[in-house]
């Protein structure tokens, strides 16, 4: 599908950055983002006679982050929407500062939810016309399946996945198309973030490119997609074994990382 305007949350590196370069050169792109010297590096890069791209670095983590991005977005024809902006933090939730614990919370729940409100509402009178919108949530596989160690990050994307399904089953009488994207380990700087070090060693890693390319593919075509095979395989088990059974598994896998 052709989007007129794509707003991209977590847009300065990995997925983010990703989608910014997938999307065809007629769409103009609003990306957002904490690392504004690289925001407006990509802007400059991505900018052509066909499309406008603008940028804005903001901390999605702040309640005046989230409301600058979405005054950013006010006035613009943005019929896709991609919640990609996302933080995860490994070890207890005990010991982990409570300040990444919120942060957390923060980013991966509360900002999708308020640019999704905020925006919905004039991408749904713009689709009337015959153009349909797209809503995209960057969920994780995590999001099937209690994780010790990663806790608050799984329960997150939980939410998302479950506010995805519930939002696209709101919206199955509209123009507006809604997919949870859970991709498995990705390689960008999103390990190095989550004080894991030893990812490369421990994980078959997908290239950003190659969840982009099936996020969009997948975009009304299904609600929910699972990148890769051994994910998917990995998140239908998570759903029929004992719940005390997966998460003790999970926390095996997850002290391998520390």
């Amino acid at each position: 599908m052709t989007y007129r305007c794509a707003l991209i949350t977590g847009a300065s590196s990995g997925i983010g950055e990703a989608f910014a370069r997938a999307l065809p050169k007629s769409t103009s792109l609003l990306l957002t983002g904490r690392d504004r010297t690289r925001l407006g590096q990509l802007a400059g890069e991505l900018a052509n006679a066909e499309r406008t791209v603008r940028s804005i670095a903001a901390d999605l983590a702040t309640a005046e982050g989230r409301q600058a991005v979405i005054g950013f977005a006010e006035g613009q024809p943005i019929d896709l929407l991609i919640n990609n902006a996302g933080l995860g933090y490994l070890g207890p939730v005990a010991e982990n500062p409570p300040e990444r614990e919120s942060e957390m919370a923060q980013i991966n729940v509360a900002a999708p939810v308020e640019l999704t409100r905020a925006l919905l509402p004039g991408m749904l009178k713009r689709a009337e016309g015959g153009q349909r919108g797209g809503i995209i949530f960057v969920a994780s596989a995590a999001a099937f399946m209690p994780i010790p160690l990663f806790a608050t990050y799984a329960a997150s994307k939980a939410f998302l996945l479950h506010y995805a399904e519930a939002l696209a089953e709101e919206l199955s009488d509209t123009p507006v198309d809604v997919l949870a994207l859970c991709p498995g380990a990705t390689r960008s700087r999103f390990f190095e973030r989550a004080r894991i070090a030893r990812s490369d060693n421990l994980l078959p890693m997908h290239e950003p490119d190659r969840v982009v390319r099936e996020g969009l593919r997948a975009l009304g075509n299904r609600v929910v997609h699972v990148v890769g095979s051994g994910n998917y395989l990995a998140t239908a088990a998570a759903r029929f074994l004992p719940r005390r059974l997966v998460a003790a598994a999970a926390e095996r896998a997850m002290r391998r990382w520390q």
